[in-house]
């Protein structure tokens, strides 16, 4: 499938335009002397998107928003951590079709509201907080119901917009990228709920890249991710009513694990030296949940010597950086 066949495979799915023209690929080169040389390092910058702070989710919820509105809800809800993105960015989303904007948030109510609690309240969004990650989708359907009772009509999004729609807008920032550079021999990202990986893994198999597709996971163990990453990658198939076998070879599904440390947006010392060493060489700002310990997995790999130095490497900067502000 060529870039053309796949933006018209893709051009039957409804989209609302938050996201205005491609995002920039940069070198790095400064990062790359700081660790000694190697292979040809590069970063896609989504963490640019004008729209909402930016993000990857931003792109997601072009599909997935527009499916919402086509459905003609009034409301989106969304579940996600105090200070999740994929909330924030779902929240201007709704702000931007005036739609109202319902979150799960589990944690305690800040008493003084930074970064993306902030947004949210700005966005004019409703937060329900909940006390644990397992309560979330019980309290959105009840939520959901109640609304449905008072004649609103509800669109619940799943945590980061991973679906197979909203990875359909990955494969297709697939093909956003192969216009800007040749197909990187690797690219690096953050993988946590999966859909941006199970894109990314889509658009490279689809347009049969060799590009190696490398998830660094900000919390689960790799099996976990990489079974529902594959999912993902399967839903994608059935929607552009592909036959299974299309999907099936290419890019393998790789999710390291290793660089977690204590947990789900717990610093550590990997993930801040990568903040402190991206930001001084390259003045381009991680964020300490996702992005950092994916840079964190990118810094590993080089000095370890896992790329020649003939390799492209391109980091895919998934955003988030509001969170430095939490």
């Amino acid at each position: 499938m060529t870039t053309a066949e796949l933006r018209a495979a893709l051009a039957r799915f409804p989209s609302v335009p938050l996201l205005a023209s491609p995002t920039p690929v940069e070198p790095l080169p400064r990062l790359s002397s700081r660790l000694g040389g190697g292979p040809r390092l590069f970063i896609k910058r989504d963490d640019a998107i004008p729209f909402g702070f930016g993000g990857n989710k931003v792109r997601k919820l072009a599909l997935v928003a527009a499916q919402a509105r086509a459905e003609n809800a009034d409301t989106l809800m969304t579940a996600g951590g105090v200070q999740s993105n994929h909330a924030r960015a779902t929240a201007a989303a709704a702000a931007r079709l005036g739609m109202r904007a319902v979150l799960v948030a589990n944690g305690t109510p800040p008493q003084r509201k930074t970064a993306n609690a902030l947004l949210d309240d700005l966005l004019g969004a409703e937060v329900v907080y909940v006390g644990s990650r397992e309560e979330r989708m019980p309290k959105i359907q009840e939520l959901a119901a109640n609304l449905r009772a008072e004649g609103r009509r509800p669109f619940a999004i799943p945590i980061g917009a991973s679906t197979p729609l909203g990875a359909l807008a990955f494969a297709l920032a697939v093909a956003e990228l192969v216009d800007q550079m040749p197909a990187p021999d690797v690219i690096i990202h953050s993988t946590s709920s999966g859909g941006t990986q199970a894109g990314l893994v889509a658009g490279c198999r689809l347009l049969a890249l060799p590009t190696r597709v490398i998830g660094v996971s900000a919390d689960d163990s790799s099996s976990a991710l990489e079974t529902q990453v594959n999912a993902i990658v399967t839903g994608v198939g059935e929607l552009l009513q592909l036959d299974p076998a299309a999907l099936a070879a290419g890019t393998a599904i790789e999710v390291d694990d290793r660089f977690v440390g204590g947990g789900y947006g717990v610093p550590s010392d990997q993930s801040r030296e990568a903040i402190e060493l991206t930001a001084r060489s390259e003045a381009i700002f991680l964020d300490p949940t996702y992005t950092s310990k994916a840079m964190a997995g990118l810094i590993a790999y080089v000095r370890d010597g896992a790329f020649g130095e003939g390799e492209t490497v391109l980091f895919w900067h998934t955003g988030g950086q509001v969170g430095l502000f939490a």
